[in-house]
């Protein structure tokens, strides 16, 4: 399995949807929507950053690791 990325489970804790999220972190909602849907192959820290700061939580409650 790898990283798993739970980005679509802080949001809805946090009640924020996509396009909200998008504009405070200035990312366009597609490359937020690969993100949130575990197809991105990275994410820069400044952009780790800017969705903890915005979700106030922190990385790992974004990104998990799962063996296979």
């Amino acid at each position: 399995m790898g990283v798993i990325v739970n980005l679509d489970v802080m949001m809805a804790k946090r009640k924020i949807s996509l396009n909200e999220l998008s504009q405070r972190v200035d990312i366009t909602q597609a490359n937020l929507s690969i993100l949130k849907t575990g197809k991105a192959k990275a994410i820069r820290f400044s952009t780790l950053n800017a969705l903890c700061k915005e979700l106030d939580c922190q990385p790992g409650d974004i990104l998990e690791f799962r063996e296979d």
